[in-house]
């Protein structure tokens, strides 16, 4: 018997298509609960500021960074989405004077024309690639900057990007945020089409994607046109680059940063939920990394928010 259909978008795969129950448990869950959630390979870390938060997120880059060598090159996969950690990486590899000679990045997704067949140029508004070395990476002094060669920025050519993950550089963390369709990068929800017309992609089918190009869910091109467009969502692309499942198991942790301004209660709660119990469903591709041996939720207290009924 096929699931039902989304709420949302029935032409999509998306979390509103799971059983009732497990969404309305993961809509009880208090923040006590979701400290409980922690299990060995996964770790829930609470913070009280805002200004705490993004130092911790921050001093992943630091950390990861600090450890690169000639002989033992390391590097860091962080998001656009959150923002607020990377005038503070900036702030940090200038005041500690740390070289980032052997250091490296990579992007983690990036938007895709479909009119040019290309990644979006970095003087497209919404360009991730611009928002890295614009909030970051311009801001580090000369004597200690990235070479140019140790940046990755996902391309339509995506063979190349991918050649960076299996080049010896050891990748220490990939951070993300949590959008509303419960992705990481955009690993977005499939079609309900073709062969994944009545049941989504198995958990092992979706782990194989790497890096693509995707078609976004309409709640992705949503929730981009309300963080970053002022709601104008025919600013927004429909089709992006994003870093896939296989490159994620590369890296040695997973770090997913919770602000509250990204993904709503419910879908703070939920993830969580499936992470911990390993209720891994492609539906919910965030829910895909409780097979991941090293993953870490990272919440302000002050973003939580509550599912019970309010009116506004």
């Amino acid at each position: 018997m096929p699931r039902k259909l989304s709420h949302i978008a029935p032409d999509w795969w998306d979390y509103t298509t799971l059983d009732s129950a497990l969404i309305n448990d993961a809509a009880k869950l208090t923040e006590r609960d979701l400290r409980q959630l922690s299990r060995p390979g996964f770790k829930v870390v609470m913070y009280d500021t805002l200004e705490d938060f993004y130092l911790a997120e921050a001093l992943e880059y630091i950390a990861a960074w600090k450890q690169a060598t000639a002989d033992n090159p390391v590097g860091i996969c962080g998001p656009i989405g959150p923002t607020e950690q990377l005038p503070l990486v900036a702030r940090l590899v200038n005041e500690l004077g740390l070289s980032l000679k052997h250091a490296h990045f990579w992007g983690m997704d990036e938007w895709y024309d479909d009119k040019t067949k290309k990644e979006v140029p970095v003087t497209h508004a919404l360009s991730f690639e611009r928002a890295d070395r614009e909030l970051c990476f311009d801001r580090i002094q000369k004597k200690l900057m990235m070479p140019e060669s140790n940046l990755h920025f996902p391309k339509a050519k995506v063979a190349d990007y991918v050649k960076t993950w299996h080049a010896g550089v050891r990748c220490a963390v990939m951070q993300g945020g949590q959008g509303d369709i419960k992705h990481w990068a955009f690993n977005d929800p499939l079609k309900r089409t073709g062969k994944y017309k009545d049941a989504p992609p198995s958990p092992a089918e979706y782990r194989k994607l790497g890096t693509r190009i995707v078609e976004l869910h309409p709640v992705t091109l949503s929730q981009n046109a309300r963080t970053s467009g002022g709601g104008n969502i025919t600013m927004v692309p429909k089709t992006a680059i994003t870093v896939g499942p296989q490159e994620t198991w590369l890296a040695e942790k997973v770090s997913i940063w919770h602000a509250g301004a990204h993904d709503n209660p419910l879908g703070q709660r939920l993830t969580a939920l499936m992470i911990s119990k390993k209720i891994a469903d492609s539906a919910v591709p965030m829910s895909l990394l409780g097979d991941h041996p090293n993953v870490q939720f990272n919440y302000f207290r002050g973003g939580l928010g509550s599912c019970s009924v309010e009116m506004h």
